[in-house]
């Protein structure tokens, strides 16, 4: 039974993200939560799964004598490894964060700023609850006040939605299930929802126009910091992120504000649970 209760996880995990897809004819909400159950359905059933066998522990009835202390064993082997995983995105995130505030600390256009010493145009927010914002040298360099306005406006509405924080949740998420199918796509899917979200922030302030030039300008820039701790300006880079980033400023289907959901719309988090209901019936 520990060992079913373990395949199955695993199984329900690699099919839902198997046949996961992009319903681009759903309003960006919607999107949102189809993104979140593609990520996080899959880590979060195989820890209660993980969960469920060592609380039962490796005695009971099983088909093979081996199987208790085998399931045991694995399900201890995957939490460890989800600690561990843990604990190294936190080092990796304090150790840029150290790195970071090595870096002068003064004030630009109101906004207290680290600023780094780079060629390349670059900014972020970098950190987890209180992020650090950042920008290079190049970038000061390289835009006028206008268009660093709606920059650092972007960088403020990841402050203000704790993307730093929350992604660093599904960084954690992502590494565990990094080996089954389409994980880049749902990562990329949930990058390209929350960079929409800013843009919309900065085109309810400012002229929209001068978010899409400083895309242009901006947005080829490579990633340097983990993107796990960091939400960069320039962090989704691909062509067609970018082209769906600038038509999105400039009508109406750029996600609002404040993405709405419902309670139903969470229903899928019933069944992750599911296989802690099996503990009261082990024997």
């Amino acid at each position: 039974m520990h060992l079913l209760i373990l395949l199955s996880g695993l199984g329900v995990s690699w099919g839902l993200r198997y046949f996961w897809t992009v319903d681009t004819s759903a309003d960006w909400s919607e999107r949102w939560q189809q993104g979140l159950k593609g990520l996080l359905f899959a880590p979060l059933l195989m820890l209660t799964s993980a969960i469920a066998v060592i609380w039962m522990g490796p005695q009971g009835q099983m088909v093979w004598l081996w199987e208790g202390w085998l399931s045991y064993v694995l399900a201890i082997g995957f939490l460890s490894l989800a600690a561990v995983c843990w604990l190294h995105l936190i080092w990796q995130g304090q150790r840029t964060l150290q790195q970071i505030r090595a870096y002068p600390q003064t004030e630009l256009l109101g906004r207290s700023v680290r600023v780094l010493d780079l060629a390349m145009p670059y900014s972020a927010q970098v950190g987890f609850w209180q992020p650090e914002l950042v920008v290079s040298q190049g970038l000061l360099d390289k835009l006028d006040y206008p268009h660093l306005e709606a920059v650092l406006l972007h960088e403020q509405a990841h402050h203000y939605y704790r993307d730093t924080f929350w992604f660093f949740w599904l960084g954690w998420a992502r590494r565990l299930t990094a080996w089954l199918p389409q994980s880049d796509s749902v990562w990329q899917e949930l990058l390209v929802l929350r960079e929409l979200r800013a843009d919309r922030w900065v085109a309810e302030q400012t002229d929209a126009l001068l978010l899409a030039e400083a895309l242009l300008l901006v947005v080829s820039t490579p990633p340097i910091l983990d993107q796990n701790i960091c939400a960069a300006f320039s962090s989704v880079a691909p062509p067609s992120r970018l082209m769906q980033r600038i038509e999105a400023l400039f009508t109406d289907a750029a996600p609002q504000r404040h993405l709405q959901t419902n309670l139903w719309s969470w229903g899928w988090l019933l069944l992750v649970w599911l296989p802690l209901l099996s503990i009261p019936f082990h024997s």
